[in-house]
């Protein structure tokens, strides 16, 4: 898309910010087909706010904000159209988005743009996890994924229609699987009190995880950020490794769960910026074992398909498939 030749009364603008990224592209409302371009991330430490970022955007593309529209993949609750982001200090609001001149503006929960991309992704975009299952045609899809928070929803859908789910389902009880996660439990109810998925699933949930487990065997880790426990795991350091061994079991347990939980019995897509990292690891661990592993229920279980999410910037992908809807609300 040649920006000289388009009229940008037809552009709208794409986010997906988290805690730690801010990522944006341009959507074409006059395409016949989905399509996110130029996109582009931002830090989120870099910028004291977000539309600040937003407005470095579109300042390098030579575009103002007075665009047809905005809608923005916002990682958190969303109260009235607002969000105080839960894992940074920013705030953003709709109408503050207006404000700026868009023509429309809507925000959406991150994992409910990343549902409703789920249905557009294609072999290329995802990894399989486990057997290749087709799952249930047109049934209910799960995401899930471990970031720097951890996100779930869903894309509900039957024979009346579908809907996406917006949910906060990283902050349910994390719930141990052996007596070594009870252990972790302990360890971890002494520093948090409760013990959330999102403490244990997640870029801290990951150093705390470390941690837990060389007081539980004996050891003082000497590492602690999660990319060098993901790095040296990857390298063959086998303290670092048994962490993140541990994580992927933990997380199909807990991807298990919210697809008994949520029905989904089309499929559960592994989002977030961890699991890519660690593919060579993901693919060859306990997750799909621990993913099947509902006693009773291990065969509903097993025709269930897993995959990982490994197309940059899905979730603007999933906030441009439903832009058309929501921005005819505005």
């Amino acid at each position: 898309m040649s920006l000289e030749q388009t009229d940008i009364s037809r552009l709208a603008v794409v986010g997906d910010i988290g805690g730690t990224n801010a990522r944006f592209g341009l959507v074409d409302l006059a395409a016949g087909r989905v399509e996110v371009t130029r996109a582009k991330g931002f830090k989120v430490r870099d910028f004291a706010c977000a539309t600040d970022a937003l407005v470095a955007y579109l300042g390098e593309l030579g575009l103002t904000t007075r665009l047809a529209g905005a809608v923005m993949a916002v990682a958190g609750p969303i109260d009235a159209g607002a969000i105080q982001f839960t894992n940074s200090h920013w705030t953003l609001s709709e109408t503050g988005l207006r404000g700026l001149g868009f023509g429309a503006a809507r925000l959406l929960n991150d994992y409910a743009a990343l549902a409703l991309a789920a249905p557009l992704l294609g072999d290329a975009d995802v990894c399989v996890l486990g057997p290749e299952v087709d799952g249930q045609a047109d049934g209910t899809i799960a995401v899930v994924g471990p970031g720097t928070g951890f996100g779930v929803s869903a894309m509900a859908r039957d024979d009346l229609g579908e809907a996406v789910l917006s949910t906060e389902g990283g902050h349910v009880a994390f719930a141990p699987g052996d007596d070594v996660e009870v252990e972790i439990l302990r360890h971890l109810a002494r520093k948090y009190g409760r013990v959330s998925v999102e403490r244990v699933l997640s870029g801290q949930g990951l150093s705390d995880l470390h941690q837990a487990l060389g007081d539980i065997e004996g050891r003082s880790p000497s590492i602690s950020a999660q990319e060098d426990i993901t790095g040296l795991a990857l390298a063959g350091d086998l303290d670092c490794r048994r962490t993140v061994d541990r994580f992927c079991a933990i997380l199909g347990s807990v991807a298990g769960d919210f697809a008994l939980g949520l029905g989904a019995r089309g499929g559960v897509f592994i989002a977030g910026g961890i699991p890519p990292l660690i593919l060579d690891i993901l693919r060859f661990s306990e997750f799909r074992r621990r993913f099947e592993a509902k006693g009773r229920f291990e065969p509903y279980m097993a025709r269930i398909p897993s995959r990982v999410i490994m197309r940059p910037h899905a979730a603007l992908l999933g906030a441009a498939n439903g832009i058309q809807a929501l921005l005819k609300k505005g």
